[in-house]
Parts: C-alpha cells; structure tokens; sequence
C-alpha cells in the first residue's frame, strides 16, 4: 500500500494519516488508533493492520514497508465481509 492508500475503508482513513498520528501523538496501545478518525471501528478488517503498525511504531521502525497492493487489500476485505466476519457502516467503500 502507498501512504495515501486507505487503510481503513469503512472510515476512509488513509495509511499516511494512521503513520502521522502514531508520530504525533504516540499511542500506548494499539486500540487508541480508533482516535485518528474512528480507524479499526467499522467492520474491523483493518484492525490486524493497525496494530502491526503500532507495534512497528513502538519497536522505532519507520519502514512501514508496503505489505499488499491496494487492490489486494479491498479484494482481501471484501472476501472477509462476504464470510460474514464484519459488516462495514453506511457510507464504508463498497465490496466489489
């Protein structure tokens, strides 16, 4: 994913702000990202992705790498919501 990749789809979050908001305001855990614009708290496929930047943030890695293109990354959500494993909130980037 590039930085201005949204992370979280359900909120529109995108990867870059997540990164300046670990910077700026140094969570303790990873569950205070839900602060930086309601991250992680729509269907919750991005929570796994949120805590592995935090942890990264915490160990003083600043190579937050590009883990999966951004199309494999909605394709990977969408595949998580057909399963029945969470439900986005109106207005959430559509499965396709």
């Amino acid at each position: 994913m590039e930085l201005d990749d949204e992370l979280c789809l359900c909120f529109h979050v995108s990867k870059r702000k997540v990164l300046n908001y670990l910077r700026v305001h140094q969570p303790r855990v990873a569950s205070q990202l839900t602060e930086c614009g309601g991250a992680g708290t729509g269907c919750g496929w991005c929570v796994p992705f949120l805590k592995r930047l935090h942890q990264k943030a915490q160990a003083g890695d600043a190579d937050v790498g590009r883990e999966t293109s951004a199309g494999d990354y909605a394709k990977a959500r969408a595949e998580y919501i057909r399963a029945g494993k969470g439900t986005p909130p109106p207005g959430a980037t559509p499965i396709e």
